[in-house]
């Protein structure tokens, strides 16, 4: 019998038909929509905790060379853990207790304001008005509350429902720490399974190693350069919201936070604090409070060429939307993750427009066959 058949098909009888090939698929698609639905609810924990495992490696490797891999992996999650936890947790609880005393004060209508301070008046501008709000709210209460009381404790209440939020937010940030110091300590299988699994996605070993590459240094910019310089910002002026006593001094230190990763000035907000300081406090500790506060809120123009990555062009936009979209998502855990997984976005959508024009033009250029 003659074989009709072309040089390497297969028999019609051995190709897959259409319902095994949809059986195939539907199986697959309900695998991965079964493992999605368990690793969903730490997406966020393990997305950060893969961030600051590129953001660390580095410091692994040098201490590594001296401690051994074990070792180094686990001095760094303990000081990590301590350095992130202590201060996170002193700024968490002051702000939940300051909401929480005053939704309770507005509740039972017994918030008490003081007077204005006498040299508040003598503010140029906007002295005399600041100065006669206050007094009506210090002398007034029940009226004040009778007119805005309800918009009041609607904005305390999102405020402590927030506060609740940061708070179950770290353990989160322990937990991922803790991730990303067992990555850390297999950082050199993370890097291989990563290239192998971009140049699978890219077709090009080359192209998903240079990939990796530019999402580490992306990383490691985004996160030591503009989080990490806001966050040793944040602690510096915080100390001295806190040793001065101020009543607000966990939200003040988070706005100081937010302000720094979206890159705005800190003095937005120290500024109107130095002036209540100075009304509120004897002269002596005012003027150190004032240089203190000035020198830390300025530290950013210093620790930002030390840290921020050469070369690293991510617009404030992406850092902002990545920043409140983040902080909507996931609250503190997403004020940190939020910017940079869209910085690694961005990087790469222009990664990709810059390489597509110039192979078009490889093949509109090349030899006619």
């Amino acid at each position: 019998m003659i074989n009709l058949s072309t040089p390497g098909s297969e028999p019609a009888s051995s190709r897959p038909g259409l319902i095994d090939v949809s059986l195939r698929i539907g199986l697959l698609a309900l695998l991965v929509y079964a493992c999605s639905r368990i690793v969903l609810p730490f997406t966020s924990m393990m997305l950060w905790a893969v961030m600051l495992a590129v953001m660390l490696y580095p410091l692994h490797l040098r201490l590594a060379a001296r401690l051994g891999n074990g070792w180094s992996a686990l001095l760094i999650g303990m000081f990590g853990v301590a350095v992130l936890l202590v201060p996170m947790v002193i700024v968490v609880t002051s702000l939940g207790s300051s909401l929480y005393s005053l939704i309770t004060s507005l509740q039972t209508q017994s918030l008490t304001v003081p007077p204005p301070p006498p040299r508040l008046a003598d503010v140029p501008l906007v002295g005399g008005k600041l100065t006669e709000a206050w007094l009506l709210v210090a002398t007034d209460i029940p009226a004040v509350l009778a007119k805005h009381g309800q918009m009041l404790r609607d904005s305390a209440r999102w405020l402590v429902s927030f506060a609740s939020g940061l708070a179950a937010s770290e353990l989160s940030f322990v937990i991922s720490f803790v991730i990303g110091t067992v990555l850390v300590a297999y950082g050199k299988g993370a890097a291989d399974f990563a290239q192998r699994l971009m140049g699978h996605v890219t077709g090009s070993g080359a192209r998903g190693t240079r990939l990796v590459a530019l999402m580490a240094a992306t990383i490691r910019g985004v996160a030591l350069g503009i989080i990490g310089v806001a966050v040793i910002q944040s602690l510096l002026v915080g100390i001295a919201f806190f040793i001065i006593g101020l009543p607000a001094a966990g939200l003040l230190t988070l706005a100081i936070l937010f302000l720094g990763i979206i890159q705005v000035p800190a003095t937005l907000v120290t500024l109107p604090v130095i002036g209540y300081v100075f009304v509120t406090e004897a002269t002596t500790p005012a003027i150190i409070f004032a240089v203190w506060t000035l020198v830390a809120g300025l530290s950013d123009n210093v620790l930002k060429p030390l840290m921020l990555g050469r070369g690293l062009e991510v617009p404030m936009p992406v850092i902002l939307i990545g920043v409140i979209g983040g902080m909507l998502v996931d609250g503190l855990l997403g004020l940190f993750v939020g910017p940079v997984l869209l910085a690694v976005g961005y990087v790469l959508l222009m990664e990709w427009m810059r390489q597509h024009p110039v192979d078009g033009a490889a093949q509109i250029d090349g030899p006619a066959p």
